[in-house]
């Protein structure tokens, strides 16, 4: 089911500092829309305490929301998850953030290099 784009869109996802877990939960509900745990579990291949992990760390970052569907019989009623933003603009978070750790870093290096004298 995943695609080549949609592999390369979790690795990139993780190399902004995701865990590669909510990496494939924000590309699937990005590409789907709206889903219940099961369907997360399968289209990313997650056991479900890596899903309610996922999401409770989605849920604190307040990138996902969830609501519960009334479920016909007995047990726990099904939990559907969604979105809050658009992937764009969760994109645009994690570009901003990881830029301003890469000048920090090179104002780090720069300082460094200055007390060893090599500038």
């Amino acid at each position: 089911m995943e695609t080549q784009v949609d592999e390369r869109m979790v690795e990139l996802l993780t190399e902004t500092g995701l865990n590669r877990n909510i990496a494939k939960v924000v590309a699937f509900l990005a590409k789907v829309g709206e889903a219940v745990s099961r369907d997360i579990e399968r289209a990313a291949n997650l056991r479900q305490p890596e899903v309610s992990l996922a999401m409770k760390e989605l849920k604190e970052l307040g990138w996902v929301k969830e609501r519960e569907l009334k479920k016909k019989g007995k047990g726990r009623p099904l939990k559907s998850y969604k979105l809050t933003r658009e992937l764009k603009e969760i994109v645009a978070e994690l570009v901003t953030k990881k830029k301003e750790e890469i000048k920090k870093i090179e104002k780090d290096l720069e300082e460094l290099e200055s007390i060893a004298g090599l500038r």
